[in-house]
């Protein structure tokens, strides 16, 4: 029976959704999505040494399945107050541009959903986010995700 249940899935953990608000027109944006794609691709494969990206990097970032959700639209009020609290209310300004405090980016944000700063990278099972394409701060967040793990 162990053999079905891993052949379906059955029992085992659910994937971590890792959302990234992105905007086509800004590069560090599309640096972001390109590295996600990378990093979910090697979480499903192997690289081989002859393939053209490094093998070191896909070695390192290697790490359970994740369901990648990009979306344009900037985040709800709900979504937007959960990410204040994953960067720290202090980081306002990260998430909305000329933004003084909580509030300040709360109101700007419901003014004009343009202001908010893409891209910013989001683990919603686990409470994390990272603003900006800063590699180094996405692929920690990936490597950190909790591996999935069965009730066998």
């Amino acid at each position: 029976m162990n053999v079905l249940k891993n052949l379906f899935k059955e029992g085992a953990g659910t994937r971590d959704v890792i959302t990234l608000f992105h905007k086509p027109s800004v590069p560090s944006s599309v640096r972001a999505v390109t590295l996600l794609k990378q990093a979910n691709g090697t979480a499903q494969s192997t690289a081989t040494e002859d393939q053209a990206s490094s093998h070191d990097t896909h070695s390192k970032a290697q790490r359970t399945d994740f369901d990648l959700d990009i979306t344009e639209a900037a985040p709800t009020s709900d979504q937007f107050q959960n990410i204040l609290e994953y960067i720290g209310k202090h980081n306002a300004s990260k998430l909305i541009q000329g933004a003084r405090d909580e509030a300040d980016a709360i109101k700007k944000l419901k003014e004009d959903g343009n202001s908010f700063q893409r891209p910013v990278l989001v683990d919603w099972n686990n409470g994390r986010a990272v603003a900006g394409d800063d590699h180094s701060e996405i692929l920690k967040l990936l490597r950190t995700l909790p591996k999935e793990t069965s009730s066998a």
